[in-house]
């Protein structure tokens, strides 16, 4: 990843991060919602809701446009597929990762084996 992907992927990060966030996202992912019905959703006043909007679109998660005095919110799908993506990669790497260890433990268990065999077949001096 380059420094602008590691960026995006601080960015998704931190947005999906909060709870509110992902159910907002969750509402305009379904689709478009007036910021206005989206604060009545929640115990928190319009202003926080406009914050959290703010850093999903920021994340580039979810877009806005005007409708006269409305700001309407919808989710961006590509986005988030794109965060699905990465984690896909992610997962992919770590599972190789654990797989390596898997096949080195697993080496290490033959070996000890072996060591133990080898042991085992050496003539014990007290039986003399």
């Amino acid at each position: 990843m380059n420094e602008t992907d590691e960026d995006r992927a601080d960015a998704w990060f931190h947005a999906l991060s909060d709870r509110t966030r992902r159910d907002i996202l969750r509402r305009v992912l379904s689709g478009e919602h007036s910021v206005s019905t989206l604060a009545r959703s929640y115990d928190m006043s319009f202003a926080a809701v406009q914050k959290h909007v703010a850093v999903l679109e920021r994340a580039g998660l979810l877009t806005k446009r005007r409708r006269g005095r409305e700001a309407l919110a919808s989710g961006d799908v590509e986005a988030v597929r794109s965060v699905g993506a990465m984690l896909t990669d992610l997962e992919a790497l770590w599972r190789g990762r654990i797989s390596r260890m898997d096949e080195l433990f697993a080496e290490h268990q033959q070996q000890d084996h072996e060591q133990d065999q080898q042991h085992d077949d050496r003539p014990d001096p007290t039986d003399r």
